[in-house]
Parts: structure tokens; C-alpha cells; sequence
């Protein structure tokens, strides 16, 4: 991993894609660079294998133009808030040194969602106490780092945002990015099993709520996140 402004984190491969990309791609146009990190592989989903989906998640990589795309191999569905995990999270934060975080959702429909957003919140706490100890790959002790902000990006679930990205220029290479997931979304000659998010009408979904999210600060086509503390800004003018 190298130094990078944003690090954006999902449980699942699809994760940031679907809920993040857009801001992403918004803030690299502006100079901003960011890496992707997964959790785990995703291998208790119904459709697709770890190694599908592994696969899957480098060619959207490539597509959003990260940095890096690491896998930390912590248990999809059977992970738990302990060190064994955590500490695995502080060391990707600790290696990339972001200055903001985005990761899942506070409260979602897949049980996953809220689980990792509360213990990736806490890495990022952890990751800046000095008395927490991790290495690097050659043994090296890590030096200790807290990111700035840490934003929840908005899944399944309508929540509330506390603000909103404007990416209508970036929604079609976003929806570029969510379809190399082939074995995940919506795919006409496809044979196998149908979950909540395969269908067409999924796809239809996201476009409807990217606009919802860009309705109130009249743009077509927006990103919603929620803070995990309250932020401050340097000028009033920064704010729509």
C-alpha cells in the first residue's frame, strides 16, 4: 500500500462500488488519489465464488483508476468485533495513512453492513493510539495514524444523509465499475440463482436513488453519507 488521500472500505468486494464510487472518482478528477480494501472476499454470497468475485473486484479497480486493491481475508458472514479482525483493519490504515475513511453503512439490510461499519469506525480510533502494536510485511512497527473524518456511505437501506456528492458526471463510469460484478447484477443470459440484487429492476434502484440523493441540492445525480462525528467547515461557502 502507499500513501493515499481516501481509503474507501467494504466488507463485500461490491460494497464501495455500489454506495462510494462515485465520490471517488469525483475526488480523483480533483487530484485526490484513494485505495480500495476489502474485508473479505465474499464467498458466502449465493451467486459467484471468492475467486470470481476476486477477479471481479480488480477489473473495477482498473476501471475506477485505485491506487491499490487489498483483501484482508477476514470471514464473510462469520466475522466478529475482535482484535484478531480489527488489528487487520489498523494495519491497512497505519500502511495507506488516509486522511478520510469511507466505509458501510451504519444500519442496512444485510446484517454484514452495520457490523463491519461499527468495527472499521473503531480501527480508525484504534489505528491513532500509540500503544497498539502492529507490523508491516518485513516486521517493521508500524507508526501510528487517525484519519481526520470517517464517513459511512449510504447502502440499501434510505437512510438520512448528513450530506450529499454530486457525481452526475461520474454515474456512468460508476455503473461501468458496479457491472464488472457480472456474477453479482443483473445479467440477461444468466443461469443462476436470483437474489435482491440480480434483477433489473436492482439497477433501476440505483439510478432512483442517486437521483433522490441529488434532488435536494439540484443535480441529477448524487451520493448520500452519514458522519460518525459532527464536522466542521472553514467556510460557509464550501456548503451548498
Amino acid at each position: 500500500m502507499t500513501k493515499i488521500d481516501i481509503l474507501a472500505i467494504g466488507i463485500h468486494p461490491d460494497d464501495v462500488e455500489l454506495s462510494g464510487s462515485g465520490t471517488l472518482l469525483r475526488h480523483a478528477a480533483q487530484g485526490k488519489t484513494f485505495g480500495l480494501l476489502d474485508l473479505s472476499r465474499g464467498e458466502m454470497g449465493t451467486r459467484g465464488t471468492a475467486e470470481i468475485r476476486g477477479a471481479e473486484a480488480i477489473a473495477s479497480a482498473k476501471i475506477l483508476g485505485a491506487e491499490f486493491r487489498e483483501t484482508l481475508d477476514i470471514p464473510d458472514a462469520l466475522f466478529e468485533h475482535k482484535p484478531e479482525n480489527w488489528l487487520k483493519i489498523v494495519g491497512a490504515i497505519r500502511a495507506s495513512r488516509p486522511e478520510i475513511v469511507l466505509c458501510n453503512a451504519p444500519d442496512d439490510r444485510h446484517p454484514d453492513h452495520g457490523r463491519a461499519a461499527k468495527m472499521i469506525s473503531d480501527a480508525c480510533f484504534y489505528a491513532g493510539l500509540e500503544k497498539i502494536e502492529t507490523f508491516d510485511n518485513e516486521g517493521v512497527r508500524q507508526e501510528k495514524w487517525r484519519p481526520k473524518a470517517v464517513y459511512h456511505y449510504i447502502q440499501d437501506n434510505q437512510l438520512d444523509p448528513d450530506f450529499v456528492v454530486d457525481i452526475t458526471p461520474f454515474f456512468a463510469k460508476k455503473m461501468e465499475a458496479i457491472l464488472t460484478f457480472r456474477s453479482q447484477f443483473f445479467d440477461p443470459n444468466g443461469e443462476t440463482p436470483n437474489t435482491p440484487i440480480s434483477g433489473k429492476d436492482f439497477l433501476d434502484f440505483m439510478e432512483a436513488k442517486a437521483r433522490v440523493f441529488g434532488r435536494p441540492i439540484g443535480v441529477q445525480y448524487a451520493e448520500g453519507f452519514i458522519c460518525s462525528r459532527t464536522p466542521g467547515v472553514g467556510d460557509l461557502f464550501d456548503l451548498v
